[in-house]
């Protein structure tokens, strides 16, 4: 008897399906896509001889019947974020892989803290692609405009930071809570038992990622760091200006400042502050990503820790994860699941 998962074994094809379900290959193809407009006891019938016959769609032959390219579009924020810049990178340099699976991709910018901009592109892209992936802010304006998108039919993901009230199909990127109690642990370690405080400059509270890691950092800092206060958290907009100057505030106000910690793309502004000060191998300095700035101030001292998330890794993802939703080639979560990487001077790759 062959083995169920015996490539060489007969396979149900989407025709056996509708035979068996008695309705035409066109209804039996709407039901399998979702897709609306058939009655509710064809559906019935659709769903119950794929049971029957154990169908499962074959996504290379899916791939091979497609005429028309996927489109996916990524909107990322504008500016200067450097992590930002390996992510659209990284978007082109996956581009032959993009073409042998028939999926074209194109990379939109927009102020992700303007949440009516933000919104406006969104639903700008009905017409312009079949998957839009969205690092976004959790802003009820930009969940209108996503669950918009996936009732007429598109696919959303959001990669980095999520929108998870919205009716998003997937979420690609690190635990964010975790990543926020991990740097503080490295951060209260390296700080030691001597009291002081402890800056926290984020983008803004309103992305998703900088609030949950805010939340993290403050759990493990006030359970276990007791001796450091955690001073209300700056939003420095990702503006390595305005990072620089909120940090210099820091430092002028907070004589006993022990550390800072930064949640989101600020750290060359607050590098260039603690090096203009002086005080760089005085203060902890944890931030996120691993870009090039980030590498060097780990290696001449002025960072102590880097958490560092895989841009290559969330891009292949996003892109699996959008032609899985054409070809219904199965998801496997533990290849999807990003990691929280921690980089210091002695290990950095």
């Amino acid at each position: 008897m062959p083995l169920e998962n015996d490539p060489s074994s007969p396979r149900a094809t989407l025709s056996d399906v509708a035979r068996e379900a008695q309705v035409s290959l066109a209804t039996a193809d709407r039901v399998i896509n979702n897709r609306p407009g058939v009655h509710a006891r064809s559906i019935t019938r659709v769903k119950e001889a794929i049971d029957r016959l154990n169908y499962r769609p074959d996504p290379a032959a899916a791939r091979l019947a497609r005429t028309q390219l996927h489109r996916v579009c990524f909107v990322l924020p504008s500016g200067n974020n450097s992590f930002v810049e390996v992510l659209r990178d990284q978007v082109v340099e996956n581009g032959p892989w993009m073409a042998d699976h028939r999926v074209t991709a194109r990379t939109l910018e927009v102020d992700v803290f303007e949440p009516q901009r933000l919104a406006a592109l969104i639903l700008s892209l009905e017409d312009q692609c079949e998957t839009a992936v969205i690092m976004a802010l959790d802003h009820p304006q930009v969940q209108h405009a996503i669950d918009h998108l996936v009732a007429r039919g598109k696919g959303v993901i959001t990669l980095v930071s999520d929108v998870p009230r919205s009716h998003r199909q997937h979420f690609v990127g690190i635990d964010n809570v975790a990543a926020g109690r991990t740097a503080a642990t490295l951060l209260g370690r390296f700080a030691g038992r001597v009291r002081g405080d402890i800056g926290v400059i984020v983008g803004s509270l309103s992305l998703r990622d900088h609030a949950e890691r805010s939340f993290g950092f403050s759990q493990v800092m006030g359970a276990e760091f007791a001796a450091l206060r955690v001073l209300p958290p700056l939003e420095g907009k990702d503006d390595p200006r305005l990072t620089q100057r909120l940090t210099a505030q820091l430092l002028a106000e907070h004589p006993q400042l022990r550390g800072i910690y930064s949640v989101g793309a600020g750290n060359p502004g607050i590098s260039a502050a603690l090096q203009a000060s002086g005080r760089a191998r005085e203060i902890v300095f944890v931030g996120h990503e691993l870009t090039p700035a980030a590498r060097a101030d780990l290696l001449d001292g002025t960072m102590d820790a880097v958490i560092n998330q895989d841009a290559g890794h969330e891009i292949r993802s996003a892109l699996r994860l959008a032609i899985s939703r054409i070809t219904h080639e199965p998801v496997h979560a533990d290849q999807e699941r990003i990691r929280i990487d921690i980089y210091l001077k002695d290990n950095l790759p």
